[in-house]
This record gives C-alpha cells, structure tokens and sequence, in this order.
C-alpha cells in the first residue's frame, strides 16, 4: 500500500467516525503552504472522486504578509487539482511582530489568521472549513494544555462555529506526521518554508521535542496517550469507531492549536 493509499484510509475513517462530510457540502480547505495542509488538500480532491458524499472543495491561503511570499507554485497545484483557489492579503505580520510586538505572537497570530480563513470561507459559501491537524497535534495539543493550561483537553475533530455559523473539521486525525511528510516528498508537492520568525521556537515545538525523546524510551507514547483521550472521550473524541457513537458538536469558538 502506498502512502497516498493509507492517507485516504486515514482520512475516510474520519470522515465516517465523527461524519465530517455531508451530502452537497461546500468545503474550503485552510492552505498554510505547509506539507499538512497540501496533502490534505490532494486527499481531499481524491476523496471527491469516490466518496458517496457529493462535495464541493475550495482552498483558501491567507497572506501574512511577509516580504518575498510566493504562492504561484501553490496556485499551480490547485488548479491541477481542479479546485479553486484564493489568496487572502493581509498585514498580520505587521501587527503581531512590528505594531504589537509580541513576546509570546503565536496566540494572536493565529487567532487572526482564523479569523481571516473564516470570513473569506463564508465568503466562498462554505459551510466547513477542513484543516490539516494531524494525530501528533492532537497529542502535542493535549500535553500543551495539561501542562502550560493546567487542563485536559485538546482540539476537537469537529467544531462547530456558531458566530461564523461554519463547522470546522480535521480529516487526518488518525493520520501521523512521518506518513504525511513521507508522501508529500514522495509527490514532490509545492512546499513553502515557513517565513515566520517564530517558527520552530515555540513552546509546540519544545513539546514535540520532548515527546519524540519519551519515545525512545517509552515505545508507542503517543499512541497510548491518544487511546487515553479517546477512552475518556476528551473533546468529543470516543473509542467506539464505525458510526457506533457520535460526537455531539459543541456550540463554542474554536480553540487555539
């Protein structure tokens, strides 16, 4: 089986697990430019194919702003796809990093861009907006939040938005990051770096460091930790696969990942 074959198993155990998909949805898919965000949006146009769910798929890139930013080979992807696609310009960089100058921007650098990747789905007609969240930020998330937030709880397989009156789902959930970055060399997909100057300095990815260390040590950690939410039924998320159980949506805004 190749990678793109066990994406797509990933992603339809997903999508019929917590019914992500609905018959004559409208769904826009949130490009970061990233590996994540590119392989969902490939698995996605590929599910559309075959799902017996009629779907319609747009991707949406919201320009930050930073100098030098090229997003032709993105386009490119997308319309070989057939789905279309809108950049979205903004001046977030500026605010968080030259106006606010924030010591800690992550937070109001994504609760902005959410903002802007909301507005312009609704503007598409969009009622879901998929992201590229996989099993490892699910774990990365719920240790963040138990250590730094002092709680348990991570970000939900399907939230539903009642401001924007839009549902966001997570399609890769079941999905590992070694398997989507595997795939996207192996496509030769249109990856950007990340211009933020924040990246790779945050406290996500000192946790992902210090997972990665305790699993060396303790084999299968994530694994044991992401059976723990489901059986606890942290978030919505819930052991019984298949359609046995649904998740019921929260009216609430959507967290920070």
């Amino acid at each position: 089986m190749n990678q793109l074959q066990k994406l797509l198993g990933y992603a339809r155990r997903a999508i019929e697990d917590y019914s992500m998909i609905a018959d004559g949805d409208s769904i826009a898919v949130g490009i970061s430019g990233g590996k994540d965000s590119l392989v969902l949006l490939k698995t996605l146009a590929t599910l559309r194919n075959f799902l017996p769910e009629k779907f319609n798929l747009y991707a949406i890139t919201i320009d930050m702003g930073f100098p030098n930013t090229d997003f032709s080979d993105i386009a490119a992807f997308c319309e070989s796809l057939n789905v279309p696609y809108s950049i979205v310009k903004t001046q977030i960089a500026e605010i968080v990093f030259d106006v606010r100058r924030e010591p800690n921007p992550c937070s109001l650098c994504a609760k902005m861009r959410r903002g802007a990747l909301h507005n312009e789905a609704k503007r598409l007609g969009c009622n879901k907006l998929a992201l590229g969240h996989h099993n490892n930020d699910v774990v990365d998330t719920f240790m963040l939040n138990l250590i730094y937030g002092s709680r348990f709880g991570t970000f939900q397989p399907v939230t539903y938005l009642s401001r924007k009156d839009i549902t966001v789902i997570r399609p890769f959930i079941y999905a590992q990051e070694y398997e989507i970055a595997s795939y996207s060399k192996e496509a030769g997909l249109p990856v950007m770096k990340s211009p933020c100057p924040a990246d790779g300095g945050t406290e996500r990815a000192e946790m992902k460091k210090l997972l990665s260390e305790l699993g060396h040590r303790y084999h299968g950690i994530r694994k044991s930790i992401f059976g723990a939410i489901e059986r606890a039924q942290i978030d919505g998320y819930h052991e019984n696969r298949r359609g046995k159980r649904r998740p019921e949506r929260a009216d609430v805004d959507e967290q920070d990942d």
